[in-house]
C-alpha cells in the first residue's frame, strides 16, 4: 500500500548572516513534524534552503570587498552546517541561486507579464533594506519599518508591479472558506482585517536600483525583487517549471504545511497563494506561522549584544538540550522565551532529573535485582493502572498535538507521564519490596511496568530529541520502537537484557556555567572592540592654553529630541550659579530619559552657536568616534565644581 505524501518546508533563510537561535527553532520545529511523520507512516519530504538575493547581500559583498557570489556561497554553507548540527533530516537544501531556479522564476516573470498580471510602472515610497520591503507613509510606526523596527529610507525607481487587486476577492472568499489555510487563527485575522479587507495594494516585482537578483529576461534594466524570487522555491525545488510539471512536483505539491516565522505571514498567506493563482496552481493546504524566540522578553540584536546561536549552546547543553528546551519552551501562538538561567533550570529538572534519573535508576534497580534481565509482568495491581493510564493518555495525546502543531504541548504530555513514573517508583518502593523474597514477581512487574513506561518515551521522543531517544531504547533493551509498538502497553519483551546505564543528561552547576558564559561574554566584547589607532602628530598646548579651558560639573535637568534633526538633543543644564542651554549630536546614542538626572563634564567658555535654529551654550564631553560615550560624573560632585 502506498504512503500517504506530506510535503513541508521552511522559509528559505537569508543568506546575509549566521542565523540565531531564533532562526534555528524554525529547522528544529519542522524537523520534530517531519519526523513525527514519517514514524507515523508518511512519505515526507522536507524541504529548507537560503534566499541569496537583494540589496543587502550585495552591499554586505562590497563591505568585504568580494562578489555577492562569494559571499552567499560562504553564508549558504555556514547555515547548512548549523542546520545540519542540529540533526535535522531536510530532504533537498535549495538555493536560489541555483540555475535552474533562476530560469523558473524568470519563466514565471514573463508569463505573469504575458498574461496582464504586471505592469511596468514608477515607485516611490520608505524602504526598509535588511527586509526588502516598501512602506506608505501610514504603514511605517514612529517613521521606521514596521516590520523590523530599523530606519527606513525614501526610494523612488522604475518597477514592476503585480496586481494584486485583481485576486484580492478571491483569495478572501478562499481564506473564509478554508478556515485552517492560515493558523494561529490571530494571524489569519491579521491577514484578513489588516490586508486584505481594507484593500490590497499592487505589489513592486523588480528594482533597477541594485543588480544582485535574477534579471528579468525582456528588460535587463530590471533583477526579480525578492518575494517572488524566493517564495518559488516552494515549487521550482520541486522541478516545476510553467510548461512542464517535474515527477517531484506532480507528487508532493500542494504542500501540506509552510512552516514560517509570524513576521512573514503576509507574504506566504497573501502573496505567494496569488502567484499561485496566476500560475493556475492548487495552493498550499495550510501557512503556520509560528512566534518568535525572545532573548527573555526581547528580540536578539546584534546591538543589544544578546544574541545566542544553536552551536554555541550545544556546545554546553548537547543538540539534544538545544532541541528540547526550544521545542518545549515555544507556545503555539505565542512568544516563546530563552536565556541561560532559564535553560540550565528546564534542562536540570526535565531532561537531568525527570527523564535521565529515571532511566538510571530503573536500569540500576533492573541489574541489581534481576541481573540485567528485564522481568515479567506476572504480579499486577490497581496502582499499576494509573501508570498504564499516564502512558496510553501520552501517546494519544502527542498524536493530537503534533497533527496541529502544538508540538509543546506534545513534549509536556510526555513528560508529564515521565513525572507519573518518578511518583509510581516512590509509591511502589520497589527497595522494600526487594528485601522480601515473597515480594519477587510483585518487585518484577513494578519494574517491567517502569522499563516499559521508559521504551514509550523512548519512541515518543524520537521526534524531539531523536539521539537521545535513540539511546535510551538501546539500554533498556528495546527492540520495538515503532509508532504501532506504542498503542498499547506492555510491547516490552521480558527476558531481553538491559545495557549499562549511560548518564544521558549530566546535571548543571548553574553558577559555575553562568560565571563562564559572563567571562566569555566579557572577553567577546574585548576582543571585538576595535584597537584604538594612533593618532596623527597632534600639535602641543602649553600649560596656559589648556588652563584657559572652563570645564565645570552641570547636572541635566531637562532634555529633549531638536525638532527635524535626528542627530541632536537639547539639554537644560544646572551649573549650580546658573542654568545653561546646550546642544549635543548623541540623539543616536542616548535617550533624553537615560540623561536627565546625570551629572556631566561641561565645556562652559565656548562661544554660543546655533544648531537647526536652537542656541548652543557649551560642549558635554564625551568619549568615542563610531559609539559615542558621554562622560558621567559622580553624583556626589557639587554642580558648578570646576574639573582640572
Amino acid at each position: 500500500m502506498e504512503k500517504e505524501k506530506f510535503y513541508i518546508t521552511t522559509a528559505i533563510a537569508y543568506a546575509s548572516r549566521k542565523p540565531h537561535i531564533g532562526n534555528t527553532y524554525e529547522i528544529i520545529m519542522t524537523d520534530a513534524i517531519a519526523r513525527f511523520k514519517r514514524m507515523t507512516g508518511y512519505d515526507v519530504y522536507f524541504l529548507t534552503g537560503t534566499d541569496e538575493h537583494g540589496q543587502k547581500i550585495e552591499e554586505l559583498a562590497n563591505e568585504k570587498g568580494i562578489t555577492p557570489q562569494a559571499y552567499v556561497d560562504d553564508v549558504a554553507g555556514l547555515i547548512r552546517g548549523i542546520w545540519d548540527s542540529m540533526n535535522t533530516t531536510y530532504s533537498q537544501f535549495i538555493r536560489t541561486t541555483n540555475p535552474k531556479h533562476e530560469k523558473v522564476v524568470q519563466h514565471m516573470f514573463k508569463k505573469f507579464y504575458e498574461q496582464g498580471d504586471i505592469y511596468k510602472n514608477e515607485y516611490e515610497g520608505w524602504y526598509c533594506v535588511p527586509c526588502e520591503s516598501f512602506f506608505t507613509e501610514t504603514q511605517l510606526v514612529d517613521g521606521k519599518c514596521p516590520d523590523c523596527g530599523r530606519p527606513v529610507e525614501k526610494a523612488k525607481e522604475e518597477a514592476y508591479f503585480f496586481k494584486m487587486s485583481k485576486y484580492a476577492d478571491r483569495l478572501i472568499k478562499y481564506i473564509e472558506d478554508n478556515p485552517g489555510f492560515i493558523e494561529p487563527e490571530e494571524r489569519k485575522n491579521e491577514m484578513l482585517n489588516n490586508f486584505l479587507y481594507p484593500g490590497l495594494q499592487d505589489l513592486c516585482v523588480s528594482r533597477t536600483s541594485f543588480k544582485w537578483g535574477i534579471p528579468v529576461d525582456f528588460d535587463d534594466k530590471h533583477v526579480v525583487y525578492v518575494w517572488l524570487d524566493a517564495l518559488s522555491n516552494y515549487i521550482t525545488a520541486m522541478d516545476y517549471d510553467v510548461n512542464e510539471k517535474g515527477e517531484l512536483y506532480s507528487k508532493y505539491w500542494p504542500a501540506d504545511v509552510h512552516i514560517i516565522g509570524k513576521d512573514i505571514v503576509r507574504f506566504h498567506s497573501i502573496y505567494w497563494p496569488i502567484f499561485l493563482m496566476a500560475l493556475g496552481e492548487p495552493l498550499p493546504k495550510k501557512v503556520f506561522g509560528h512566534g518568535w524566540l525572545l532573548f527573555g522578553s526581547d528580540k536578539m540584536s546584534k546591538s543589544k549584544g544578546n544574541v545566542l546561536y544553536a552551536d554555541e549552546l550545544a556546545k554546553r547543553f548537547g543538540v539534544d538540550g538545544v532541541r528540547y528546551y526550544v521545542l518545549s519552551e515555544m507556545p503555539f501562538s505565542a512568544d516563546g522565551s530563552i536565556t541561560y538561567e532559564n535553560m540550565i533550570k528546564r534542562y536540570n529538572s526535565d531532561l537531568a532529573n525527570n527523564l535521565g534519573n529515571l532511566v538510571s535508576r530503573t536500569i540500576a534497580m533492573t541489574k541489581k535485582y534481576f541481573d540485567g534481565i528485564i522481568p515479567s509482568p506476572t504480579c499486577p495491581e490497581q496502582l499499576d493502572d494509573e501508570l498504564k493510564a499516564a502512558a496510553s493518555a501520552a501517546v494519544s495525546g502527542v498524536y493530537s498535538d503534533m497533527n496541529t502543531y502544538h508540538i509543546a504541548n506534545a513534549l509536556d504530555r510526555i513528560f508529564t507521564m515521565l513525572r507519573r513514573a518518578n511518583k509510581y517508583i516512590d509509591e511502589t518502593t520497589p527497595w522494600a519490596l526487594a528485601k522480601d523474597e515473597s515480594s519477587k514477581a510483585r518487585l518484577g512487574t513494578v519494574l517491567y511496568n517502569l522499563l516499559e513506561t521508559i521504551r514509550i518515551a523512548g519512541v515518543l521522543l524520537m521526534p524531539f530529541i531523536p539521539e537521545t531517544a535513540g539511546k535510551i531504547l538501546k539500554q533498556i533493551g528495546a527492540n520495538k520502537d515503532s509508532w504501532e509498538s506504542v498503542q498499547s502497553f506492555g510491547a516490552l519483551e521480558a527476558g531481553r537484557t538491559v545495557e549499562e546505564a549511560e548518564n544521558l543528561f549530566a546535571r548543571i552547576d548553574e553558577q559555575k556555567m553562568l560565571a563562564e558564559v559572563e567571562a566569555e561574554h566579557e572577553a567577546a566584547i574585548k576582543a571585538a572592540a576595535p584597537a584604538p589607532e594612533k593618532p596623527e602628530e597632534i600639535p602641543q598646548i602649553d600649560y596656559d592654553t589648556f588652563m584657559s579651558t572652563e570645564l565645570r560639573c552641570a547636572k541635566v535637568l531637562a532634555c529633549e529630541p531638536v525638532p527635524k534633526a535626528k542627530k541632536l538633543l537639547k539639554l537644560q543644564l544646572d551649573l549650580g550659579y546658573e542654568k545653561r542651554q546646550v546642544v549635543s549630536g548623541i540623539a543616536k546614542f542616548y535617550t533624553p530619559e537615560a540623561l536627565i538626572g546625570k551629572k556631566i563634564a561641561l565645556v562652559c567658555n565656548l562661544k554660543p552657536v546655533t544648531l537647526c535654529g536652537v542656541e548652543s551654550n557649551g560642549m558635554i564631553l564625551a568619549s568615542g568616534e563610531e559609539d559615542i560615550k558621554v562622560i558621567f560624573l559622580d553624583d556626589s560632585v557639587p554642580c558648578g565644581s570646576r574639573i582640572r
